[in-house]
């Protein structure tokens, strides 16, 4: 391998991951806002961001602060949100598992949504990539994300309310999040997963403190895996 190469692959993942960026940064700015009506300074809003790097999780933490939840539902809550996160980084494994501890350390903390769903998809379509290939790819992806989240959290605090409602900010939660989850939804666990999440999650919408997605969550992992395992059975007894 080159010094080419790896720098090709990492301006891959800078295309890769550039697109997400119409997205993220309504999504930067409308938790800025949130946080500092939810009473956050622009130094904790600041560090919120920096040392969580979990927008949905810093969301939903930041609801429930706002509704005043106890603090061990807003801990749990936002860590299952989170556990998507343990799930990327075993998927991640095969790919990124050789590379030295400092860079897999850094992946982890550069882990986010949006740098994982292009990276899948990357080492799907390159299996003959090298392992400093894949994390050239990864960082890549990373690139212009990470920046901009921090920059506009900052600008969102900073602005506050004055940022017209007609933007409609709020709509780049759920954009965010359908760009990046409906490409992976090509196998029939992964539908059955989201769709029993979904279900369940409506279901439970009453439930306070939003406990009804650590239901869902749990219930679309539980799915998942057993569509899958009925598939293995399937196939092995063919």
């Amino acid at each position: 391998m080159t010094p080419e190469t790896t720098k090709s692959t990492y301006w891959q993942g800078v295309g890769a991951g550039a697109p997400f960026i119409l997205v993220l940064v309504p999504f930067a700015l409308l938790f800025g806002v949130v946080a500092t009506e939810a009473g956050l300074t622009l130094i904790e809003t600041f560090s919120f961001s920096i040392l969580v790097v979990a927008g949905a999780a810093q969301f939903t933490a930041i609801q429930l602060l706002s509704e005043h939840a106890p603090t061990i539902i807003v801990v749990v809550t936002a860590l299952a949100v989170n556990l998507r996160m343990a799930m990327y980084s075993a998927s991640l494994t095969p790919h990124l598992g050789n590379a030295p501890l400092g860079t897999r350390a850094l992946v982890a903390y550069c882990m986010v949504d949006q740098a994982y769903a292009s990276a899948i998809l990357a080492y799907e379509k390159h299996p003959g990539w090298t392992t400093r290939q894949k994390v050239a790819f990864y960082f890549g992806a990373v690139t212009p994300l990470m920046p901009l989240w921090l920059l506009f959290t900052v600008i969102g605090a900073l602005v506050g309310g004055r940022i017209p409602p007609e933007f409609a900010l709020d709509f780049a939660v759920p954009i965010t999040f359908l760009a990046m989850i409906a490409p992976m939804l090509r196998t029939v666990p992964h539908v059955v997963a989201a769709m029993t999440a979904i279900a369940v999650s409506l279901l439970l919408a009453f439930l306070p403190y939003s406990l009804g997605l650590l239901v869902a969550g749990l219930a679309g992992m539980m799915a998942g895996a057993q569509a899958e395992l009925m598939m293995t059975r399937k196939d092995a007894g063919a």
